[in-house]
């Protein structure tokens, strides 16, 4: 199930399950996968940002993976950044030997200029073989690289095997219509476009064209309602129900481990995860914190009663 330019849906982004005392939760990570897959997605990303994958080693991201891939039937998509090519290399021909899609790769924060990000597109395909579809992740707010229209246009035009953006700049609308534009206009070929950001304006990005979500939230199947929705030309229908999600999503948005701490406490009450735990450092999420989370989700079990979550 190798990842083509024409993926579209929703494909989220995993977090990583562990127990209290920091040992990945090889049980809540096989009741993730079962979630996930019974929530109507078209694919799943694992070892990103999200998924705390700069705590891990080589040998438990790829344990990981081989646990994944091994359960889902959708495409499985690895993060496989790292501060060094050979190091992405031996992680990229490591997952993809056990099925993966593909790989995502974010720039490190030492690129500048246009050129230097473009130079280490270039080279990081290099390094991972060009038979390995890859996504470029395009999240300034944390890597602190600007990509512009032009430059992804150019990555996409050096790299036959990038293949989809993972769009998170953020304001990014008018980026979205511009890289359409370029398809348009035949100065791009086509790649897919799903967007990160917590889902924060899935409901506009794909009315500017994006295909889906490839960002993680605590209800996957919002995010798969509403590209549903959008796609069938029910904008109110969208709308109304991305409007209901709206307050808790803002609150999961917050930046770092805090925002983390909200999505797994979620999946915890949820009953896929055992643990709330991160992985240090970490931070963990206040009883006043918590009770604001339990109040904002009843707010939307009136409208969508797959918040309606244990005590």
């Amino acid at each position: 199930m190798a990842l083509t330019s024409a993926i579209k849906g929703v494909i989220p982004i995993a977090p990583t399950p562990f127990h209290p005392d920091g040992r990945v939760d090889e049980i809540s990570l096989d009741r993730m996968s079962d979630f996930f897959s019974g929530a109507g997605i078209d694919g799943l990303t694992i070892l990103g940002q999200l998924g705390e994958a700069p705590k891990l080693d080589h040998a438990e991201a790829v344990a990981i993976a081989r646990r994944v891939v091994g359960r889902m039937s959708v495409p499985v998509l690895v993060g496989v950044s790292a501060p060094g090519f050979a190091a992405m290399r031996a992680l990229a021909r490591e997952v993809m030997d056990l099925g993966a899609a593909g790989v995502m790769i974010g720039p490190p924060n030492t690129l500048r200029t246009d050129d230097q990000v473009v130079a280490y597109y270039r080279n990081a395909a290099e390094a991972i073989g060009p038979d390995v579809p890859f996504v470029i992740q395009d999240y300034p707010l944390t890597f602190s690289v600007v990509m512009t229209p032009a430059v992804i246009r150019r990555i996409v035009t050096e790299n036959p095997s990038c293949v989809m953006l993972k769009h998170e700049d953020w304001p990014g609308l008018d980026k979205i219509t511009t890289l359409r534009g370029f398809e348009a206009d035949g100065s791009m070929r086509h790649i897919a476009i799903l967007t990160g950001n917590g889902g924060l304006f899935l409901d506009f990005e794909m009315e500017r064209g994006a295909d889906g979500a490839n960002t993680g939230y605590a209800f996957p199947e919002m995010l798969v309602d509403v590209v549903r929705l959008s796609r069938a030309g029910e904008r109110d229908a969208a709308h109304d129900l991305f409007d209901a999600h709206l307050p808790y999503l803002r609150y999961e948005q917050q930046q770092g481990p805090l925002g983390l701490a909200v999505r797994k406490y979620v999946f915890q009450k949820r009953g896929i995860f055992a643990s709330d735990a991160q992985r240090k450092p970490a931070a963990n999420l206040s009883a006043q914190g918590k009770a604001e989370v339990d109040y904002l989700l009843s707010r939307i079990a009136r409208v969508d009663p797959r918040a309606r979550v244990a005590p």
